[in-house]
């Protein structure tokens, strides 16, 4: 990751957590009150399988509230996880504690998820040379979160928005009337930006190898012109230089058979998109064993 990534992602994880912590304690959390502000342990159980993502976001959370929690990981990020697995220990305050509680559980419980479905998908095309890439379909507020979840879970990330890749879609492409027009344009104004072109046929297709984008995006293309693109691509004179991408009708039912047919990436919005939040509770006291 570079340096400028991950600065990025620790003023992302800041705001995220300050706006989640204001959201849900506002002036003041009235039923922690009621507690003694004591010393306090707690246990974090994992009640599903799954990867665990959201660490960061998790600590975060607590040590807002107080700064000298100790927080035990019995797991680090990536890790798979079984239900029933008590994966950290906490000792802090307890109104910090419970105040924290919902918040930090907000962060894993979403991350996790994302990084578990992502999973499944690497999974699924082990062995082909298909990577599996997301989208900038994510939950609002929370982009640099869901990216990182997905590298959490083995994928790759696509573009993170708009500045820091071009790329050229069908309303782009119709208003410069050519694939190679598109191009020429979008080369001339961001040399140095990655360039992605998305194509709908066989010759718009050649257009974009010949133009030398950075990768060519095969959208919606039934499975004999996907073959035929990926042969395409692969022969003289491109002879695989630039990658192909397949994107839209995409499945765990479709997957295996797209990444068979020897394209390089295979991206997904229902990555960030669909997400099915992993259930993970947290509970006051020592764990019952660990």
């Amino acid at each position: 990751m570079s340096t400028a990534l991950e600065a990025a992602l620790e003023a992302a994880i800041t705001a995220n957590v300050a706006a989640a912590l204001a959201e849900d304690i506002g002036p003041g959390d009235a039923t922690a009150a009621l507690l003694d502000d004591a010393p306090e342990a707690a246990y974090l159980l994992c009640k599903e399988d799954c990867v665990v993502a959201g660490r960061p976001w998790f600590d975060a959370c607590h040590r807002a509230l107080d700064p000298d929690v100790r927080i035990d990981w019995h797991c680090e990020e990536g890790n798979r996880i079984a239900k029933g697995t008590v994966i950290a220990t906490l000792a802090g305050r307890s109104r910090a504690l419970v105040s924290a509680e919902r918040a930090s559980l907000n962060f894993l419980q979403t991350l996790s998820g994302t990084a578990t479905i992502t999973a499944q998908y690497v999974d699924a095309v082990r062995g082909t040379g298909a990577r599996i890439l997301d989208t900038r379909k994510t939950l609002p507020g929370l982009r640099l979160a869901q990216k990182y979840a997905v590298r959490m879970g083995g994928g790759v990330n696509h573009r993170l928005a708009l500045f820091d890749a071009v790329m050229l879609k069908e309303n782009h492409i119709r208003a410069f009337g050519s694939v190679t027009a598109a191009i020429t344009q979008a080369r001339a104004l961001h040399p140095q930006l990655p360039l992605i072109v998305e194509v709908e046929t066989l010759d718009e297709l050649r257009q974009a190898l010949a133009s030398g984008c950075t990768r060519v995006l095969i959208d919606d293309f039934d499975a004999a012109t996907r073959r035929e693109a990926v042969r395409i691509a692969g022969a003289a004179p491109f002879d695989g230089r630039i990658p192909l991408e397949v994107s839209g009708g995409v499945d765990m039912a479709t997957l295996r058979a797209i990444a068979d047919d020897g394209v390089d990436c295979i991206s997904i919005g229902a990555l960030t998109k669909h997400v099915h939040a992993i259930d993970f509770s947290l509970k006051l006291g020592p764990p019952p064993s660990f």
